[in-house]
């Protein structure tokens, strides 16, 4: 398997360039891997009607689409997860790129133990959490921007983000921010889970890696908590 420098990735941004994008997707045509415990699904002409896992397995026998298909696929997701974890579009961006990587560096180990989905966004997490612990002994606090074109009002409004969850949370202001914001990491990430990417409990545990019951407390306090601090900000109770 080549290694990361040489397939070009280990210093790669994402920025929402279409260069950058279609490097990753070239790349993913290298691997010449796939599972062993399970056979090569039939290629269906269109990548979409693929299974998360069976796109893997094509992927890893050099398929290039199929690793284009995933990408496509939740790009949009771990992207709008990891903005509300960090408020800043372009760290979102860089995280979003390296969770990709990741998944591709290790394409030849991967198996169906798990949704994909869980495994992707369980390292777009993680690498969240780096980031904000790295933030904090820079003593450069997570900002947001209140004009930023992607900001959580509009992803919230969204249609294809779950319209439902976004009228559960009512009014969207500028006040949400920074609700969000003083909420503790763990509280922050398990509330956008639920009520941003529309994930269920167990998907939720499982990306946390804590029992469903606690995700079920963790959320329930993290809704008190940017109730009460809705209302230290001036704000409506949700």
């Amino acid at each position: 398997m080549p290694s990361e420098s040489e397939l070009g990735l280990k210093n790669a941004q994402y920025r929402g360039s279409k260069s950058h994008k279609r490097e990753l997707i070239h790349h993913a045509g290298v691997q010449q891997h796939r599972f062993r415990d399970i056979h090569r699904p039939k290629v269906i002409a269109n990548m979409s009607d693929h299974s998360d896992w069976d796109l893997v397995a094509l992927a890893q026998d050099g398929d290039s689409r199929a690793f284009t298909e995933l990408i496509q696929r939740y790009e949009r997701q771990i992207v709008h997860f990891c903005q509300r974890m960090v408020y800043s579009r372009e760290d979102a961006e860089d995280i979003a790129q390296e969770s990709f990587v990741r998944i591709f560096r290790y394409l030849d180990r991967l198996k169906p133990s798990a949704k994909f989905s869980t495994l992707l966004f369980g390292i777009a997490r993680n690498l969240t959490l780096n980031f904000l612990r790295d933030s904090g002994r820079r003593g450069r606090g997570v900002t947001y921007s209140l004009t930023e074109e992607n900001n959580l009002e509009r992803s919230l409004q969204d249609e294809s983000l779950r319209p439902d969850r976004a009228a559960r949370l009512g009014e969207i202001d500028d006040m949400i921010f920074e609700g969000l914001n003083m909420l503790s990491p763990k509280h922050r990430e398990v509330l956008v889970l639920r009520e941003i990417n529309g994930l269920d409990y167990s998907t939720i545990a499982d990306i946390v890696k804590c029992r469903k019951g606690t995700v079920k407390s963790r959320i329930a306090r993290a809704r008190d908590q940017l109730r009460q601090n809705m209302e230290k900000l001036g704000g409506e109770e949700l």
